[in-house]
This record gives structure tokens, sequence and C-alpha cells, in this order.
């Protein structure tokens, strides 16, 4: 019988959606739909629609019973890749219109002689400079000239602009002169997407505030008209919640903050299966983890140590400089949908160019014809063409054949040869982006478990595992749904900051404490506008030394925040935080408070997830031949679905169910383990 109420995650990948629903009794059911890039929407109502028909309700019962859907979206990702976004115009004080195309004065490869400067987002004749001048400790030199402003709102108007970005000198310190800009704006042009660098980022670096703030700007309204058109479709389906979205932090909020901080959707989907990282090592599955999440178009690689994800700021994404917090991934373009090719040495290349959902790779028969690490795959004998999301679609192996037989031409070798070249090569990209997410910074990943998910990244697994010298990869039942899982496990977030800069390195203690207190007020009064439940906060800082040119994130919570001694007890903190990071502090040296932050965090209801009920072990459904670096073999298949807890398999073997593969090399000694993940003991290599 139907359980009566139903929590989803929803979140948009490459290739498909993938859509998961928790049940008040912790029974997970998964459904996946194509992806619908023209429209996402589309895909997200095909995709609860699937997952309603599994249930055996309608869609509109389905919806009646949800109390919660938590949605990733790459809507703003895709638009800042495929530069799809809106028609933008930044206005900014006069004389700075150029520092977003001067950026640090750095390229992104310094030793590139030849590399082209990145394309600026705002083209020069849009960027628009107005009178008006804050001096840096915020009192005015030059007031907003209202003639000025109006000048530019008849460019604008002129243009056809449908975003603008206003970014003003040192207006961290005090917003007024930005959004007296904006008031002016939005009555002369009411439809356009307005935003004001105080509101996104009150921080002081120009070129970070300008970037990410232009970034809210491009973003904003394709962002905005998407999600007002899902939850327009939501709602006529019979959806009466809220609709949250997960936010590069890995927070949820509701889809009009959302669509205020549009630049916050930017690393959305990844963020779940973070999220869901985080909920697994609670659960025992380990505190810490190298996360690899991989999809039809791209890898997703995080780090969890002792519990916690790390977050970061200063990312880029589609070449632009993106300074709020996000939890620190890697993207690769090596999912299971990228593409095999001979580079410009005649050397075969595996990505980062995608099939993505449309054509798909060859075998998908929807006219693809180059070879997908899919194909290969498939060639390899590692997929079973007819059980391919349940038998929902045949996957067509001749047309796999061909399109790595002509790569395999190319190279003067064979088929399989190739195919198998091409599987060792996508796991070499996977294993140096699991370098680049952990050695790059000074982490060890040896002693951590590879947690593998995605559809694709059973397949892989323990191929990385070795050649990164880890001993135990994980593989989630439900790992081709974990990210939209891992939606459900977050908690309501709201970021705040403001930077605290002064003449000294350490303002007066009570102007700190005042700091932080308005920070934490202004974030509790934000939540409590969307959530009655428990609500708390988390303090940190940005701090540096005197001559140091990047600052270190400071977690402050259980300081004590009285003003008496409150300077000393940061500057304890930061040297504390220094040497735990770099092995040494310099307590004789001028420690600078740079930004004060507090994150109001509002909890959720957790969601529970039933364990896996005892029960004979599963024997093997059939065998099949699969071919491996050691050399061809036949190989049993397992059912994961029926895989008993503490049922033993030992590789080579495959292990399958409808949404995902696993493949046991020789040597591996895997477990299931009754809270529902495959646990694999790795040989050293």
């Amino acid at each position: 019988m139907a359980a009566s109420l139903y929590r989803i995650g929803v979140d948009v990948g490459g290739t498909f959606t993938d859509v998961v629903g928790i049940a008040d009794d912790g029974t997970e059911t998964l459904a996946k739909a194509a992806s619908t890039p023209a429209d996402q929407s589309e895909g997200v109502i095909a995709g609860l629609g699937n997952l309603a028909t599994a249930l055996g309700l309608t869609l509109a019962d389905l919806l009646a019973r949800t109390e919660r859907i938590v949605h990733g979206t790459t809507v703003a990702t895709n638009a800042l890749l495929e530069r799809k976004g809106s028609k933008l115009a930044l206005l900014t004080t006069e004389g700075h219109r150029d520092v977003i195309e001067m950026r640090e004065g750095l390229k992104p490869e310094r030793y590139d002689m030849r590399l082209p400067a990145p394309e600026p987002l705002v083209p020069r004749r849009l960027r628009i400079g107005v009178t008006e001048r804050l001096r840096a400790d915020g009192s005015v030199e030059k007031p907003v000239d209202p003639a000025s402003v109006d000048r530019a709102i008849a460019t604008l108007k002129a243009e056809g602009v449908e975003a603008v970005a206003i970014a003003f000198l040192h207006a961290w310190r005090d917003p007024k002169h930005e959004h007296a800009a904006a008031e002016a704006l939005r009555r002369a042009m009411p439809e356009a997407y307005v935003t004001c660098s105080a509101d996104v980022l009150p921080q002081i670096k120009e070129f970070e505030r300008f970037s990410t703030t232009a970034v809210n700007a491009y973003v904003g309204p394709i962002v905005s008209r998407y999600l007002n058109r899902l939850a327009g479709r939501l709602e006529e389906a019979g959806y009466a919640g809220t609709l949250f979205v997960i936010l590069s932090h890995g927070g949820v909020a509701p889809v009009e903050e959302a669509a205020r901080l549009a630049v916050g959707t930017a690393l959305s989907g990844p963020a779940g299966g973070v999220a869901a990282a985080v909920a697994l090592a609670r659960q025992g599955m380990g505190q810490d983890l190298v996360t690899c999440d991989r999809g039809g178009t791209s890898t997703d690689i995080a780090l969890v140590v002792g519990g916690e994800a790390a977050l970061g700021r200063g990312r880029v994404v589609g070449g632009e400089r993106i300074a709020l917090e996000s939890l620190d991934i890697v993207t690769l373009g090596a999912g299971g949908g990228s593409l095999a090719h001979l580079g410009s040495s005649g050397t075969l290349q595996v990505g980062p160019q995608s099939a993505g959902a449309v054509p798909g790779p060859a075998c998908y028969g929807a006219g693809g014809t180059e070879p997908a690490v899919t194909d290969a795959n498939l060639v390899l004998g590692y997929l079973d063409p007819r059980n391919f999301l349940g038998g929902r679609k045949t996957l067509d192996v001749a047309a796999a054949e061909r399109a790595v037989a002509a790569l395999a031409a190319k190279l003067g070798i064979g088929t399989e040869a190739c195919a198998l070249g091409i599987h060792r090569l996508v796991n070499a990209r996977m294993a140096d982006g699991v370098r680049v997410a952990t050695v790059r910074r000074g982490v060890d990943p040896r002693d951590a478990t590879l947690l593998a998910f995605g559809g694709a990244a059973g397949l892989h697994a323990t191929a990385v595992a070795r050649e990164l010298g880890l001993r135990r990869a994980a593989v989630p039942l439900f790992a081709a749904g974990l990210s939209a899982w891992g939606m459900l496990q977050s908690d309501l977030r709201y970021e705040g900051a403001q930077s605290a800069v002064g003449a000294t390195g350490m303002p007066p203690e009570a102007e700190i404490a005042a700091l932080f207190d308005s920070l934490e007020r202004q974030g509790r009064a934000r939540m409590a506008a969307w959530y009655t439940g428990e609500i708390t906060a988390l303090r940190s800082a940005d701090m540096r030394y005197g001559e140091q040119v990047f600052e270190v994130a400071v977690p402050l919570d259980g300081l004590d925040w009285r003003p008496e001694g409150l300077a000393d007890r940061l500057r304890a903190a930061f040297h504390a935080r220094h040497r735990s990071l770099f092995t040494y502090d310099l307590p004789e040296e001028e420690v600078v408070l740079v930004n004060a932050r507090v994150a109001v965090v509002g909890r959720l209801p957790q969601v529970a997830s039933a364990t896996r009920a005892a029960g004979a072990a599963a024997a093997p459904t059939g065998t099949r031949r699969i071919l491996l670096e050691e050399g061809a073999a036949e190989v049993p298949v397992l059912p994961f679905t029926r895989l008993a807890p503490g049922q033993a398999v030992a590789g080579p073997a495959i292990v399958e169910s409808d949404t995902t593969t696993v493949l046991l090399r020789p040597g591996d000694a895997a477990t299931m383990d009754g809270r529902g993940w495959l646990d694999v003991a790795v040989p050293a290599a």
C-alpha cells in the first residue's frame, strides 16, 4: 500500500533527470527521465510522472502527498558554459568600467604567450560609468548624480538590455549609492533584472565583487524564468508545497531566494552529491570520503574530511569568477557520454566533448556516430544491452562496435583494444581529478573511502581506487540518484558576509561583536520568513597575516563573543587554524580580520532511510563475457537489489541494477552493507 507522505529530490543531469522519492516509512524509490536541455522543467515533470508510475499513483496523487520537493538545476551553469545568458549591462563608478576586463592582471595560463584574453561577460559599450564616489571608509566624496543615471538608463533602453549589474567602488561599505541607482532603474525599466553588488557580495576586492554581481545578473533572468515556469507546472499538476533549490554551498533555499541570488545555483546539481556524502558519513560509511559523482556528461569530485565537506570561494565557472561560498568541487569532462577521439598529436583522447542527452552515445540509437565511454563499456561487456534502465531501453551493440571500430582503424588497433584503451584512459583522468581535489590541497587520500555514485561510476570505482592507492570503495544501491537523495538531507541555509578591513588589523572589539551580531540578526530574520523550525547560526571569518596575500577561513563556533578580549581570542583562533593548515604560525605578526561571515541554518526534519531486511543470499542471474586488462573472462552477474545484508561477492563479477552497474575486478572483495551500499575492499596495486 502506498505511503501517505513523500519527500522528493530532483537532480537534472546532462543526460538524465533523476528523481528520488522517500516515503514516511523510509522506503526509497528512484525514477529517471531523459533530460530536456531546451526546457529542463519538461524532464522534471516527466521524471515525477515516472516516479508516480513506479509507486502505483497518478502524478496528481503523488504531488498531493508530497510535503517537500528539493531541486538541483544546471540552468545557470549551462548559460555560463554556452554563453547563452541575458543581454547584460554594468553600471559602475566613473573610471572603473574596465575592472571586469582587466581582471586581476593574470592570465588563466600565465606562461602561454599565445593565450587570448578572456572575453568579458559585458561588452565595453554596455559598461557605463556613473558620477558618484564613496571613499574607502564609506564617506561620500561625490553623491550620485541623477542626470548621469538617467543618461545610462537611456542607453540601456536603446540597447534593449535585459539585466543590469550595479557595482560601485567601495559599495561594500555602504549600499546607499547602489540602491539609489537601482531604484531609478526599476522605475524606468520594470521588466529588467537589476542586482547590486552590495546585496550579492558586500566584500572588498573589486574584481571578485564586480564579476560575481555580473554573473548574477547574466543568469538571473534565465534562472528566474525557469524556476517560475517549473513552480507553475508543479502547481498545475497538483503540488501545493514549497519548491526548494539546492545552492552551491550545499544548503537549500526557497525558489524566490534562488531566483534573487541566481549565481548561487552555479553548482546546484553537484552540491547534492556532496550533501549525500556528508549524510552517509553520519550513517557510518566513514568520516573521510572522496566523492566521485560520474554521470553522462561529467565527473564531479569532492572531499569530506571528519564528516564535513570543504567550502571555498573564488570558483571559476565558464571562465567567470564567482566569489560566493561554495562546496569545493573539481569537475572533469569525463562522463559516460564523453567522446573518444584522436588528439592533435594523433593519440587517443577522451572528452571534454560529450554526446550529451541528444544524440547521446552511438549505442542509444538516436543518431550518435562517435564513440562515447558508454559505447566502449558496452563493447567490453560491462553493460547488459537488454537491461539498460531496467529494460526500458535496449542498447545497440552493433552501433557501439561500429563507432569504436572506426576510431580503432585510425589508431591501427583492434576494436576491443580500442575500447579497453578508452576505459583505461577515462580511469586515469578520474584519478587525476581525485589528485587535484586531495593531493594538491595537501590531503593524502589513501586512508579515505572512494564513494562512487552517479549511474556510471560503479564501472570505474575500483580501478580508480587502485591507481590512487585507496583500499576501500563504496557504491550505494541508489548510486544513480544519490545526488537527488542528498538534496533531501540538506538544511535551509542563508549566508551573510561583510568586510571589516579598517585602518588597523583588528577593528575595536565592540565593533567586531556588533558586526557579527548584526549579520546573525539579518540572517535569522531572513530565515524566519522561510521557516518556523529550529534555527542555528554558524560564525566564521576570513583572516590573514598583515603581509599575507590570501585569506584563511577560520571557523569560530564555540568562541566566547563577549567584547572583552575578543580580538585576542580571534587572533588565537587564526594562529591555530593557520598552524593546522600549514604546520606553522607567526604569533609576532599582525593579524587582519578581512571578512566576517555568518551562516544561518534552518534544521529541516531528517529523512530516514529504511535499512535492508535480512534474507537469503542472492544467486547469480547468469554469467557474461567481459574483457579486462588481464584478458577475457566469463564472470557471474548478481542482482544489486537482491543482495542480502552481509552477502559477500568476490571479483571478478558484475553487480547490476536497473540504474547502475558495478564492475568488481580480480582481487576485489565486496560486502553488501545493511544500510544500502556495496562495500568493496580493494587490493593494493
